[in-house]
């Protein structure tokens, strides 16, 4: 074996003995099959056990190992599924990551109704008494908003309730004509509701999706419809566009219940999804006005649950280009999740009927910083 490929092998080996105890091979065993000439597939799994400061020093050996390196690269955490519980205080967190998962009592939410999450917030009513607060289910810091009746209509919020940009928005059908847009802010005595008028139908119900957008709220309605509201302005209008082009059979085989919304820097993605169905991802061209529909997501990752989706990237080589829901199979040790790159359901024929699941049952939050608050 060459000078070279010894130091090659020695880098790596000390690399890895650094922060973590994994087995590396006998110099016997190298000199029969050098690490130069192991395949793609098994430097990314020995490189996926790497911490960051570990992968930024073997990319530096060469053009190879750099290219895998970077391709398993773990910059960002994904965020984790919150069960609600139908009965009691004790709230279910499961990391896609680790397969592991924790629970938390917290007493702070019965009674209480997820509608949205976002910058590691939830947003919760109460039925009973129309409460409407924000709640950082890691700290348990509460922040109150004032009260109001929400029926079947959705929310969501631009960014979180400690920052003052902060606007807590929710569209409601009144006719196919009309909506009433209701907004909050945090601190403020009481919600500021307006109907506006629609040049194109627009009903929006519980099945609708939102996200925030470059200083605009964009809702999906039931048939496609793109809303657009702006909050600065206070003007609402419905984007003459087509809607995403779905399957014929889009309504009898209830794609229209797994019809997720997200966004990412700027850009929206919308996907349908039925039962075993491959899901159908779509990307919102501004410039354009079409949805164009993705084969590959460019090494992003969707997260997808009823109320609030996410987008994510720089994660772990093996979840980019996925889409992950918000159900987990094999006694709690696997998360549903679609690649595009394979064309495939991880675990395989495991796709979810949306139609069957309770949308207050789960939704993707941010991952704690602090792992003690489950010791």
């Amino acid at each position: 074996m060459s000078a070279h490929k010894r130091r090659k092998v020695k880098l790596l080996s000390e690399t890895i003995m650094d922060g973590k105890k994994i087995q590396t091979m006998d110099e016997e065993t190298v000199g029969q099959h050098t690490w130069s000439e192991l395949p793609t597939e098994l430097l990314e799994v020995i490189m996926s056990h790497l911490t960051l400061k570990e992968n930024i020093r073997v990319s530096s050996v060469c053009k190879r190992w750099s290219t895998v390196a970077i391709s398993v690269r773990i910059v960002n955490q994904p965020p984790w599924i919150m069960y609600f519980p139908k009965y009691g205080n004790l709230y279910e967190f499961y990391d896609p990551l680790h397969r592991k998962t924790y629970s938390l009592e917290l007493p702070e939410l019965q009674e209480s109704k997820v509608c949205y999450a976002k910058d590691g917030w939830l947003l919760l009513y109460k039925p009973r008494t129309h409460s409407v607060f924000f709640y950082d289910p890691f700290t348990q810091e509460i922040i109150q908003l004032p009260k109001f009746e929400m029926t079947y209509q959705i929310v969501a919020f631009s960014s979180p309730p400690t920052s003052p940009d902060c606007i807590v928005f929710t569209v409601k059908h009144i006719s196919p004509t009309v909506v009433a847009i209701s907004t909050c802010q945090p601190g403020v005595l009481e919600w500021t509701t307006v109907n506006y008028h629609n040049r194109l139908p627009f009903v929006s119900s519980i099945w609708n999706k939102m996200v925030f957008c470059k200083g605009l709220f964009y809702c999906l309605s039931l048939t496609g419809w793109l809303g657009v509201f702006n909050p600065q302005e206070r003007t609402w209008v419905i984007r003459v566009m087509p809607p995403p082009k779905c399957p014929e059979n889009f309504f009898a085989k209830n794609w229209w219940k797994g019809k997720f919304m997200a966004e990412h820097n700027g850009d929206i993605y919308v996907m349908y999804t039925c039962c075993n169905e491959n899901p159908i991802v779509f990307k919102l061209d501004q410039m354009n006005k079409v949805w164009e529909e993705m084969k590959s997501l460019g090494g992003l990752t969707l997260f997808a649950s009823f109320l609030s989706s996410h987008a994510k990237a720089d994660l772990h080589g093996s979840m980019r280009n996925s889409v992950y829901f918000s159900k987990v199979r094999f006694y709690g040790k696997r998360c549903i999740s679609y690649s595009l790159s394979d064309i495939r359901y991880y675990p395989r024929k495991h796709g979810h009927d949306w139609g069957e699941q309770d949308p207050f049952e789960s939704i993707w939050v941010e991952p704690p910083k602090d792992l003690s608050i489950f010791m």
